[in-house]
């Protein structure tokens, strides 16, 4: 893969300087596979993103930067430069530190099985420290340096040269300033949102279900923890098997109940509502999202501080009642101890 690269060193606006460098850096073969591995390296998601303005795109100030370099590539430290000066103007947050500002841009890269020319924008924030050991005389030196960790990148984001009219497909990493300085990156340097692709549709489907199931179901219908679990698990279930998402058969074989049915429609335009989103009724089912959810679908039920029980299956091998005493407990019925 070739790349070209501008690099500035881009600090707070409030405590540092912007620092502009005055050409593109010649880069070697063996120099940009490492740099190819400290940029890519970071991005596993399939969770995408575009560029936005409430007004229009092309206010976007990364997004039309960024088509001058699709547009001519010997434009690209010329557009770093503008780049570099945009993101020194959103730095404002105390917490947000300087560093290394890169902006690249590379012919012939993958993605989803095509090959397209992308832009690369990335900032170092944090310095690792390295030890260098080396033979002199009849023994050995040792000194430390600090430098950059190409296994850990702080913040990147790359723009594949795909879908213009609807600002690009854009993929992020933010690995720094988790607190509200972090939108820094996200909203005011980039200005972007997520895209409404199988992703979108799956994860927020998703989470829309299990916030109906744990909140909205036990309030309105007491419905018990044994029952939420089982919900879920159908949920998961649902989902891991399918190909396609169709709302209708999803609320006839996990809901079921047309009381269920009717409360989660409603509660789904009001999840829509309170975040201005629209979740599609049909859609193709991203493996990713599932994947992603699955870590916060778990069905456990929380018996004061005793007794923790994940229920993965059927619904009908566990019973809940009350003794004599008065005493809550759950029957369990299994064939085999594992």
């Amino acid at each position: 893969m070739n790349l070209h690269l501008s690099i500035h060193r881009v600090g707070n606006k409030e405590t540092d300087a912007l620092s502009l460098s005055k050409s593109e850096i010649k880069i070697n073969e063996d120099l940009s596979e490492i740099l190819n591995t400290y940029f890519f390296s970071a991005f596993k998601s399939e969770e995408y993103y575009c560029f936005h303005h409430d007004t229009d795109l092309a206010l976007n100030e990364v997004y039309t930067y960024v088509s001058e370099i699709f547009h001519d590539p010997e434009a690209l430290h010329e557009q770093s430069i503008n780049l570099a000066k945009h993101l020194y103007n959103q730095s404002t947050h105390p917490k947000i530190k300087g560093g290394e500002f890169y902006v690249v841009y590379f012919k012939d890269t993958a993605f989803n099985g095509e090959r397209m020319n992308a832009v690369g924008l990335f900032k170092s924030e944090n310095k690792d420290t390295f030890l260098k050991v080396y033979p002199i005389d009849e023994g050995f030196e040792i000194e430390s340096e600090q430098g950059i960790n190409i296994n850990k990148l702080d913040k990147g984001c790359i723009i594949f040269n795909t879908e213009k009219e609807n600002g690009y497909i854009v993929s992020v990493v933010d690995n720094t300033n988790k607190g509200a300085e972090a939108q820094y990156w996200t909203d005011d340097f980039l200005h972007i949102c997520q895209r409404q692709d199988k992703y979108f549709n799956t994860e927020n489907t998703m989470s829309l279900y299990k916030e109906y199931i744990v909140k909205q179901l036990p309030e309105k219908y007491n419905v018990t923890k044994a029952d939420q679990a089982d919900f879920l698990n159908r949920s998961m279930k649902f989902f891991k098997e399918k190909e396609t998402f169709d709302s209708e058969e999803f609320k006839n074989e996990v809901l079921e109940y047309p009381e269920y049915i009717e409360g989660f429609n409603k509660y789904k335009e009001q999840y829509e509502k309170e975040r201005d989103i629209e979740i599609s009724e049909n859609f193709t089912i991203s493996d990713a999202a599932v994947k992603r959810q699955n870590r916060s679908y778990k069905s456990v039920l929380k018996l004061d501080k005793n007794f923790h029980i994940y229920i993965h299956g059927n619904r009908e091998l566990i019973e809940q009642g009350v003794d004599e005493k008065g005493r809550k407990f759950y029957k369990i019925y299994y064939e085999e101890e594992m």
